[in-house]
């Protein structure tokens, strides 16, 4: 049985200035293009039965910088729908809203986007998970995708539900693994890499 590998796109300028980035196809800084590549290293050595990234370029551009290849697009791989909050901080949501919080709350439609509950982002985490699970009889997995929806993921592997995803912070640029203990799924690493000082160089779950 392979590991679930994710990697969180690198920086842009929205999740740099903490600005809600959902379907907004934005480009990544000169600073998350090295966070990208930064991740080769990392991965050097595995081979991978299957990579899926989320379509949006951010995801797709830091695939590429970390020398995956053969990656295939998956819409559920999206980021959260942030309806009426898209483009906005937190700060600026708590100014009407003092007590919101994304995880109980989620968000309210807006002119364009319909936006998503924690649940609805949680069932897609779900048909993301039963499709690596028909390749991770062969081999590692490797999703390439966003911060929230990474993070909602991680939750439902573990059994959670989606609102547990509020408790696994996710930096960008970083690789993470979810293996197994006794046949029960676990965090094995969390946040490694994202070109920070500090961070181990060494190549992800290998000496």
């Amino acid at each position: 049985m392979g590991d679930l590998l994710l990697a969180r796109h690198g920086e842009t300028e929205w999740s740099r200035s903490g600005r809600h980035t959902g379907r907004t196809d934005l480009p990544l800084t000169p600073h998350g293009e090295e966070q990208a590549r930064s991740l080769a290293p990392l991965l050097a050595g595995r081979d991978f039965a299957l990579v899926l990234t989320s379509p949006l370029e951010r995801a797709r551009r830091t695939a590429e910088l970390a020398g995956l290849t053969g990656a295939e697009q998956e819409p559920d791989l999206r980021e959260w729908d942030y309806g009426a909050y898209e483009g906005v901080t937190t700060a600026t949501i708590r100014r009407t809203r003092p007590d919101w919080d994304l995880w109980a709350d989620g968000v309210p439609p807006g002119p364009q986007l319909p936006g998503e509950s924690p649940d609805e982002v949680g069932a897609r985490a779900d048909r993301v998970l039963a499709r690596a699970a028909r390749s991770l009889d062969d081999g590692d997995v490797m999703l390439v995708a966003h911060g929230h929806l990474l993070r909602v993921l991680t939750a439902r592997r573990l059994g959670l539900s989606a609102a547990y995803g509020r408790l696994f912070r996710l930096e960008t640029g970083t690789l993470s693994r979810l293996s197994l203990e006794h046949g029960r799924p676990v965090i094995a690493e969390w946040n490694t890499g994202g070109g920070r000082p500090g961070q181990d160089a060494g190549r992800l779950g290998m000496p």
